[in-house]
């Protein structure tokens, strides 16, 4: 495994993480070692705070498991905290358009001249950094995924995925069935992430997908999918609790 996560995504690398919903830097240590390419946390449906996401940096960057978080609300002055703590990227919700992605994208990269700049926290090394390095590392390494997960957003797929900015179109299959009023799964929404994966590839920007299984992951990828969130902590400890005490019991 070499070069940064954004490197690996840009390259088309199959790339397999998981979300983390527990807010302790133990599982994103047990995560690392277990060999995931990346991991994001989900402040979106989980309980996790800034200073839980402190801990998890620290976690994180101790065995080098590149984090991402995504949370809640149309806005985007959550981010650039996150970037600070030295988090590598950021998955964002719900992002409807180009003026969202545009947002998005401002929040990130410090070219765009709209993210705050101080080197002092984690990820400018405390100071250690001199101005201009700490900008170029961040956006030359900083994420940007980006969630089509509304009926609406397919509308706008060539407009989202023209942000040269973005890296990588986010498929999240749960809630775009919801806005659909499709089945999760059903024929119409595999028709709706094939049209993700279109609008990809005629701009030349990378597709991730959620999968419930690993079992899922070889036919999207076949299709063009090179990243994949599978299941979660909590779901991978529920999944293994259930099998043993299934076996332990077996004809008991």
């Amino acid at each position: 495994m070499t070069g940064s996560l954004r490197a690996r995504i840009r390259a088309g690398d199959l790339l397999v993480g998981s979300f983390i919903k527990t807010p302790s830097p133990h599982v994103v240590e047990i995560m690392g070692l277990a060999g995931l390419d990346f991991a994001v946390i989900d402040q979106e449906h989980a309980p996790i705070e800034l200073g839980h996401l402190d801990m998890l940096s620290l976690a994180g960057r101790a065995v080098g498991l590149p984090l991402l978080s995504r949370r809640w609300g149309a806005g985007t002055d959550w981010i650039a905290p996150l970037l600070d703590l030295g988090l590598t990227g950021v998955m964002v919700p719900h992002v409807l358009d180009r003026a969202a992605t545009e947002a998005v994208c401002d929040a990130v990269r410090f070219a765009r001249n709209k993210r705050g700049l101080s080197p002092s926290p984690r990820a400018g090394n405390y100071g250690g950094m001199s101005i201009a390095d700490y900008r170029a590392a961040s956006d030359e390494t900083s994420v940007v995924m980006v969630q089509i997960e509304d009926a609406s957003a397919l509308e706008h797929l060539d407009d989202i995925a023209a942000c040269e900015d973005v890296d990588l179109l986010f498929i999240g299959p749960a809630d775009l069935s919801q806005s659909m009023g499709v089945g999760f799964p059903s024929a119409e929404l595999d028709a709706a992430i094939e049209r993700v994966i279109a609008a990809g590839k005629r701009a030349g920007v990378a597709i991730g997908l959620f999968v419930g299984a690993a079992g899922q992951i070889p036919a999207w990828h076949a299709k063009g999918v090179t990243l994949f969130v599978c299941g979660s902590d909590q779901a991978l400890l529920r999944k293994s609790a259930t099998e043993l005490i299934a076996v332990a019991k077996a004809g008991a």
